[in-house]
């Protein structure tokens, strides 16, 4: 398979943690919402901790719009914000209000360990560092989901029952969301550092990314272990 083309910076950033990004993105969770073999109960909690995950991660990209130097920046980093609050977290009120659990719970639902550690990872690249630490850390859950949802929802399972979990990253709205970030990105780098594989920030850059994307890994994980 091809991969998505979400801009050079991410590419670059994909291909150095090519193992780490197979594990994240092939993880035994993601199997199971192809073939549908995900237990629900396992779908539902990593919901809540998703519900959560996305909250911080608003905030770590409003967060993108106080470091963006350009206007178009920050227009790209907040829509992003606005896709996150009342688009996407909107799949998970719905399946959750289904299993009778409503956003007040959602909301204040306690944080598994794993989210904790990714979350604040995040939040920490963008405190310490600048816009680009920031992306570095942020990229692998927005194109990561992208490239998973276009892969399973070529490969799904007829009958699975999380085919509108799949839809949600595969929609066109979504992928196109991407390919802005990724142009947005790619422009930041050019203007910020040149030449992304020669600059010396390159594998501070890159290591941002590979961790944020074994945290990846972590966050599914927690979907199969939680009760």
């Amino acid at each position: 398979m091809t991969a998505p083309d979400y801009g050079r910076s991410f590419a670059h950033w994909r291909g150095a943690a090519a193992e780490d990004w197979q594990g994240y993105t092939h993880h035994p969770f993601v199997e199971g919402l192809r073939d549908g073999t995900l237990p629900r109960r396992c779908f539902v909690s990593y919901l809540i901790q998703d519900y959560v995950f996305l909250v911080h991660f608003a905030r770590a990209w409003s967060m993108a719009v106080v470091k963006s130097e350009t206007l178009e920046e920050m227009k790209t980093c907040a829509t992003t914000v606005d896709a996150l609050v009342n688009h996407e977290m909107a799949l998970h009120i719905r399946t959750c209000a289904a299993a009778g659990i409503n956003e007040a719970a959602l909301f204040n639902a306690i944080e598994a360990p794993a989210n904790v550690a990714y979350t604040r990872y995040v939040l920490d690249a963008g405190m310490q560092g600048d816009f680009l630490d920031l992306m570095a850390a942020l990229l692998p859950c927005v194109m990561g989901y992208a490239e998973i949802g276009q892969r399973l929802a070529r490969t799904r399972s007829a009958d699975t029952p999380y085919a509108e979990w799949i839809d949600t990253y595969a929609d066109p709205e979504y992928q196109g969301m991407c390919q802005t970030v990724g142009a947005m990105v790619d422009q930041a780098v050019a203007r910020r550092i040149g030449d992304l594989e020669q600059a010396p920030r390159r594998d501070t850059l890159q290591k941002r990314f590979a961790t944020a994307t074994r945290l990846e890994i972590g966050f599914w994980q927690m979907g199969l272990d939680l009760p």
